[in-house]
């Protein structure tokens, strides 16, 4: 009989975007169930077989009741189906999933951290949630971070132990898909040509959710700043705008380039966009590892990014990229501008994607996994 694992998250967008590879290598040995916030009527399914799901609902934000009343329901959860493993990742999911799974007596508990929200805070804010994660990590039996400085900064602020936690492979919860990310010259000529963009042009692009914590006003500025040195300099801006920052970002540029800063919502297409530009640019606050870096490095893209735990990992200083003093909007302008020139942005680039091939391919991290779920199961 198959030993039973049970993943929490709390949306199942963070099962699709980063952990489909994992489920589907998993059921091939132990016996899966996905818990999470199901709000839709789509069905996470693959090809050889659909999971089973219990919906819990998980909210994000803190909410006491709500919060209370999902923790008594993994309880009652954990309690009927008696997994040999419970396995979280997202802070809330992991705060309940892991108490839940102490009460119950799940002999295995695992979480993953993927990034700190309290990292950039001040305060009592900070002080409660780094709270929540320190209780988090008391009531596991096992933690994994995804990248190893921020693991050292975990370590560092008292909230995780050494002995028991760990990075797998060299960090990244999901590696990269070489196949589905890679340099490809017709998708990047026809994401110009639909966008209005000229070849010759240069493009920066960012990625991600739009929030002032990714740093995506110091990048407006520093566009702004360089937009009149560089005719033929965008800045593309690919992702949700959850908090209403278009407006704000608009008017750190100028009117006179604001027809070279593009706005895209969400796509499933990501790769086509990092195929299609020239550099990549994180200015983050805080970030877990950033597996957009290493995406864009499969497309033989090099990243800016911030100097802070988490993209110190996933970009190598003035060799897969550029790090930058996190918030000097006028080094992040120097580092773009020195991306311009073809040949030192060329030979990050192909250092970048050799970097990737070696230590980031899914099948590498997914491997990861299995062996570590093996040595405990």
């Amino acid at each position: 009989m198959k030993k039973k694992v049970c993943i929490v998250v709390s949306s199942e967008m963070t099962i699709k975007a980063f952990l489909k590879e994992h489920i589907l290598a998993l059921s091939e040995y132990y016996e899966v169930t996905l818990i999470f916030d199901k709000r839709s009527s789509s069905l996470i399914q693959y090809d050889s077989f659909v999971p089973r799901i219990i919906p819990v609902a998980i909210k994000r934000r803190i909410n006491p009741i709500a919060d209370l009343r999902a923790l008594f329901q993994l309880i009652r959860i954990f309690r009927k189906n008696r997994f040999d493993l419970v396995h979280s990742v997202t802070p809330k999911a992991g705060l309940l999933a892991m108490l839940a799974g102490k009460i119950s007596g799940i002999s295995f508990r695992v979480h993953t951290f993927t990034g700190q929200v309290w990292a950039s805070k001040t305060g009592l804010l900070r002080a409660l949630l780094k709270s929540m994660d320190s209780i988090l990590a008391l009531s596991a039996t096992h933690l994994l971070v995804d990248s190893i400085s921020q693991r050292q900064f975990l370590i560092q602020e008292g909230v995780i132990k050494a002995y028991k936690s760990q990075v797998l492979a060299s960090g990244s919860i999901c590696g990269v898909d070489l196949g589905r990310f890679r340099a490809n010259k017709e998708v990047r000529n026809r994401i110009r040509k639909d966008l209005g963009v000229m070849e010759q042009s240069f493009i920066i692009l960012y990625m991600g959710r739009l929030n002032q914590e990714k740093g995506v006003i110091d990048l407006a500025s520093a566009f702004n700043q360089l937009a009149g040195q560089h005719d033929k300099l965008y800045l593309f801006m690919v992702g949700k705008d959850e908090a209403c920052l278009r407006k704000v970002i608009e008017n750190r540029v100028s009117d006179k380039y604001k027809e070279r800063l593009r706005f895209i919502d969400f796509t499933d297409k990501p790769e086509d966009y990092l195929a299609a530009v020239d550099v990549l640019c994180l200015p983050s606050y805080r970030e877990g590892f950033g597996n957009v870096v290493i995406e864009a490095a499969a497309c033989g893209v090099p990243a800016i990014g911030s100097d802070i735990y988490g993209l110190s990992d996933a970009i190598k200083h003035h060799e897969t990229g550029f790090l930058y003093s996190v918030g000097d909007v006028d080094a992040l302008a120097r580092a773009i501008s020195q991306m311009v020139d073809d040949e030192y942005r060329e030979k990050l680039g192909n250092a970048a994607f050799s970097r990737v091939e070696k230590y980031f391919s899914k099948e590498r991290v997914v491997e990861a996994w299995l062996s570590f779920y093996g040595s405990l199961l």
